[in-house]
């Protein structure tokens, strides 16, 4: 084994470190090392331990592998004592906090998504989980007093990198816990939707937060940053207009942001960088965690989860999904997002009663897995936990509600034949994705009140007569759409409203007016060219009456007695989307020219959702 650098520091006085009990107790109790572990290519991987000193028992070992830092480097201690992995030290776990290949401190040339690869023939073919493999490998075999067993958690990117450690086959690992994890690029996590890109989120991440800026040596200091500071996102990127004029400004640094001007449309290069793509057979115990309200990763947890279910059914595999925007669970606060409130502190008690004990179970053999169920939900509306043996849950009926004349939502189909309603979809004017005036893009708008949206003529709302009892929706959700465009080309953004009655109280923490607030449950975007395949795109027939079908992610609501269900039909998005030209040309190469008004026609009967109803 090559010679490898051991930095070993002593605890500082309790003095400079400690700003209350529980920093005193940790600084006092545990030991940070700072190592550089060897990789099977000879890349080192800068890495933070967190050790109990007391040798009573074994320890279990937690690690985290990010992208962002495993700071502080040096003598300062991680700040575990300000979260609720304070619960992991007084359980004497050993932390460890790893920079994956080529970020911060690490050797090695860093990949955005670096693809899995199942040949691995000689030392030089690594992926994210032969690096997991030999991290392990190198802890259970150096670090003092470690009982052997090894899990893995990370929220975002790092669930990413959990997901991918899953598929190391270390016979220590033995729990993984993917939360939010990035999983499909192309698809739903927070650089495309179905294949439309988003635009803000895309761009502010890779550029403006320079995260797919080149590092080209180790170092503690941030990737130099675009600056795209503002006060008002829609102004913003609407000046900017067609997407070259942002590529423009990147340089030809960003190797990332470049692929993906290169690829848009689904191709072996997305496809390999699928998170999912290596499930087979996968060996240690699994919990998937994802929030309901996640403007990130909303797709990655379902969807981890129902793969698992198909490719590595032998997996033990459990599901927990809050009422959560992004990391919400892991936080001190779960009991609200934005005006919408969940009436307990979701993130304590998912916490305190799923997390922990899990980790405790596979790790310290302690406790028991009774009380954890196969998939465990809340369900907003209603503001309750469910606990299924699978998801979606059997008792769950597909239930068409359909758009009908005069804007009404019925779930039974008219007879009064064939009409639609028409809107004039304008790029140089595209439907904002939220009310205020703000520039960085807000978590809050995955619960948003939708008046605003309901006022604008370039978007149809449909909604039921008031609810004579509760409805349960559990599951997928599926739009299907009869549309005919005057141009070749359109997108559609669906959007499913729970409207509050018109006596709702204000809220006492926002005192934002309530009544009739329409809570945005789900909503996502549908480019029309992909319609019949991600991978070959067709142009639309102007004036020909067209089927769109696309799956939004799961949803877990009850729309209450007295409340109604709303449908909006649009077809913008912005800025969280990018703008469709609204022509059959590469949108990644479009010039401003190529943006054009569309006339669009929804028609009634023929369009519908197809609600997943519980029994």
């Amino acid at each position: 084994m090559k010679k490898l650098y051991v930095l070993l520091f002593l605890f500082l006085p309790f003095i400079t470190l400690a700003q209350n009990a529980d920093s005193v107790w940790f600084v006092n109790n545990y030991i940070k090392k700072e190592v550089s572990i060897p990789m099977r290519d000879g890349v080192k991987l800068f890495t933070s331990i967190y050790q109990p000193k007391y040798q009573s028992e074994k320890h279990p070992i937690l690690i985290t592998r990010t992208p962002y830092s495993c700071a502080p480097y040096g003598i300062a201690y991680r700040q575990y004592w300000r979260s609720y992995m304070m619960q992991y030290v007084k359980e004497g776990y050993i932390l460890v906090i790893q920079d994956i290949r080529g970020r911060w401190m690490s050797e090695g040339k860093f990949e955005v998504v670096r693809p899995f690869n199942p040949n691995k023939k000689t030392n030089k073919d690594i992926d994210e989980a032969s690096d997991t493999y030999d991290s392990i490998d190198w802890m259970v075999k150096n670090i003092e007093d470690n009982n052997g067993n090894v899990g893995v958690t990370g929220i975002s990117f790092p669930g990413f990198y959990a997901t991918e450690a899953a598929l190391s086959g270390h016979p220590a690992l033995k729990a993984v816990s993917p939360q939010a994890p990035v999983t499909d690029r192309f698809f739903g996590d927070d650089d495309h939707h179905n294949g439309v890109l988003f635009l803000m989120d895309a761009f502010d991440f890779h550029v403006g937060y320079g995260f797919s800026q080149p590092r080209p040596a180790p170092t503690t200091k941030p990737a130099k940053t675009f600056d795209i500071s503002g006060t008002d996102n829609y102004a913003w990127y609407l000046k900017m207009g067609a997407l070259p004029n942002f590529t423009k400004v990147t340089g030809d640094s960003l190797e990332f942001w470049d692929n993906m001007m290169k690829h848009p449309n689904l191709d072996a290069w997305w496809k390999a960088r699928d998170a999912r793509s290596g499930f087979k057979n996968v060996k240690p115990a699994m919990l998937v965690v994802g929030g309901l309200f996640d403007a990130e990763d909303g797709y990655g947890a379902w969807n981890t989860y129902q793969a698992l279910l198909k490719k590595s059914p032998e997996t033990t595999s459990k599901l927990v999904m809050g009422p959560w925007y992004h990391g919400q669970w892991a936080s001190k606060d779960g009991t609200r997002l934005g005006n919408v409130r969940f009436d307990s502190n979701t993130a304590e008690w998912f916490q305190n009663n799923i997390e922990v004990p899990w980790f405790n179970y596979y790790l310290k053999g302690k406790g028991s897995l009774d009380e954890i169920s196969k998939a465990t939900i809340f369900f907003s509306g209603e503001n309750k936990w469910r606990k299924f043996k699978e998801w979606p849950p059997q008792d769950v009926t597909p239930t068409p509600i359909y758009l009908e004349e005069n804007g009404k939502l019925s779930f039974t189909k008219s007879a009064k034949g064939q009409s639609f309603d028409t809107y004039i979809s304008d790029p140089a004017k595209p439907v904002p994705y939220a009310d205020q005036i703000h520039f960085n893009r807000t978590r809050e708008y995955m619960t948003d009140d939708q008046r605003f949206a309901a006022r604008r003529t370039d978007v149809l709302t449909f909604s039921t007569d008031t609810l004579k009892e509760d409805i349960t929706l559990a599951g997928p959700l599926v739009a299907d759409l009869l549309v005919s465009i005057s141009k070749t080309d359109a997108d559609f953004v669906v959007k499913l409203i729970d409207v509050l009655p018109e006596k709702t109280p204000r809220n006492p923490v926002t005192r934002y007016p309530m009544g009739g607030y329409q809570m945005l449950v789900r909503g996502d975007i549908m480019r029309g060219r992909y319609r019949n395949s991600f991978e070959k795109p067709e142009a639309f027939v102007p004036g020909k009456p067209t089927q769109v079908k696309f799956t939004l992610p799961d949803v877990a609501h009850t729309f209450k007695k007295g409340h109604r269900i709303m449908v909006q039909v649009q077809s913008s998005w912005f800025p969280l989307a990018d703008r469709n030209p609204q022509q059959f040309v590469d949108i990644y190469q479009a010039k401003d020219s190529d943006f054009v008004k569309e006339t669009i026609n929804i028609y009634h009967d023929e369009s519908k959702l197809i609600l997943p109803v519980l029994k």
